[in-house]
């Protein structure tokens, strides 16, 4: 195993979910912040759209999203109650540089980006804890580059899996997890990086196997090790 290699495995394997939040402060920061309602595939935002304020997610999953010239779609984080979303825009005044959409029925708090000047002035430590979510964020897009440029097809699959074990998953019992929410296989293709096409030979693979199985469009984690030893292998 290579230097790169053996880095990418030990840094990014770990499954951690993607929740930028901002506290203590996000919380008191969105009080009295207008309400917005998504329903499932609906978008928050486009990329190229102007930046008119941010949010807080308060309920629901999120996910950002790139798209290629060719019509790919690439799903750089899912995000999930408490991460703020949309603050780049708002800071530097560019148009978004993502397209966001809900992966179920979301609940969120606004602020324009008058409101958002206005609430930072009156509490610039707010700027703090903003610079930790962009640099979370960075370290977020590093380990997916990293994935997608060292790990295997298999690996960077057990490594989304085990992600949204972590971030939305629920406990089924005897050390099995279960993902729910109508996550398909075209989001996991898009957030490993890989053909959908892989992504079905794999999931069938593991099926066999009971490593993972699907039932009513729900995931279930069964094996949780062999997945891990999946991205380090």
């Amino acid at each position: 195993m290579t230097e790169a290699i053996k880095f990418a495995s030990q840094n990014i394997g770990r499954g951690r979910p993607s929740k930028f939040v901002l506290t203590p402060l996000s919380a008191p920061f969105f009080a009295g912040a207008a309400r917005r309602q998504l329903e499932a595939e609906e978008a928050l935002f486009v990329v190229g759209e102007p930046g008119d304020g941010c949010y807080r997610l308060e309920k629901g999953l999120l996910k950002i999203v790139i798209t290629s010239l060719l019509g790919k779609d690439r799903i750089l984080a899912i995000l999930g109650p408490g991460a703020i979303v949309g603050e780049l825009a708002v800071i530097d005044k560019g148009p978004r540089s993502a397209s966001v959409f809900a992966l179920k029925r979301c609940e969120l708090s606004f602020i324009s980006s008058a409101g958002f000047k206005d609430r930072t002035t009156r509490h610039p430590e707010i700027y703090e804890h903003l610079m930790n979510v962009l640099a979370a964020r960075l370290r977020q897009t590093d380990e997916s580059m990293a994935a997608s440029s060292f790990l295997t097809v298999k690996a960077r699959l057990a490594r989304a899996l085990l992600q949204l074990g972590e971030l939305a998953g629920e406990d089924a019992g005897a050390g099995r997890v279960v993902i729910r929410h109508g996550i398909g296989q075209c989001d996991l293709a898009a957030m490993a990086g890989v053909a959908r096409e892989n992504v079905s030979r794999v999931m069938s693979d593991w099926e066999r196997r009971k490593v993972v199985t699907r039932s009513s469009g729900d995931y279930y984690l069964i094996d949780i090790p062999t997945l891990k030893r999946n991205i380090n292998s």
